[in-house]
């Protein structure tokens, strides 16, 4: 007998807002489009909540008043991934993303913030925004109370990782005019 392996059923970004236009997932569904695969994503618990809560009163006091703050938004990486990342700081723009939605070239900062998601978080998606040149990405690690710091994405990497805890202090990249307390965040 011979063996059948599952077949995967791969998907671009128009295929994907046209189930959304469709509403194929309901309302409350919490779904991202990464290399092409449609994926769940869990809930988010009040501790997650909370902590995203946190950095965007934070950046909301921060940052000039071009930037864009944006939050669980989507964000189109080529063809086949729109990942739905916790905080984004954008680069400004005139109509604040309403006739498109932002791309990598358009993130400062990008942040996931994470629990149980931890391992997707430190795999898959830092090599999605390594790929797609995310100049630095920030993951909150809630269950090591650290944060991780990635820069210089070199292909599908970062040649520059730094954990950080709640003594630390640290300088944004892209906006080197702000400094963070990590225990703001922490």
């Amino acid at each position: 007998m011979a063996t059948v392996n599952p077949t995967k059923h791969l998907t671009n970004l128009d295929e994907w807002r046209r189930l959304g236009e469709a509403a194929i997932f309901p309302p409350e569904s919490r779904v991202e489009l990464i290399n092409g695969e449609i994926l769940d994503m869990a809930p988010i618990g009040f501790y997650h909540a909370g902590h995203l809560k946190r950095i965007n009163k934070l950046f909301t006091r921060l940052v000039p008043d071009n930037i864009i703050i944006s939050v669980q938004d989507p964000l189109q990486l080529g063809d086949f991934s729109e990942p739905e990342p916790d905080f984004i700081l954008l680069k400004p723009n005139d109509d604040f993303y309403s006739s498109r939605h932002p791309n990598a070239d358009d993130v400062l900062l990008l942040i996931e913030v994470a629990d149980t998601s931890l391992k997707f978080d430190q795999n898959q998606k830092l090599h999605l925004y390594a790929l797609h040149n995310i100049p630095e990405y920030w993951l909150l690690n809630l269950n090591d109370s650290s944060l991780e710091v990635y820069r210089k994405p070199n292909g599908d990497v970062y040649a520059e990782k730094t954990t950080l805890r709640a003594g630390d202090t640290l300088t944004l990249s892209q906006l080197p005019e702000i400094t963070v307390r990590i225990s703001d965040i922490l």
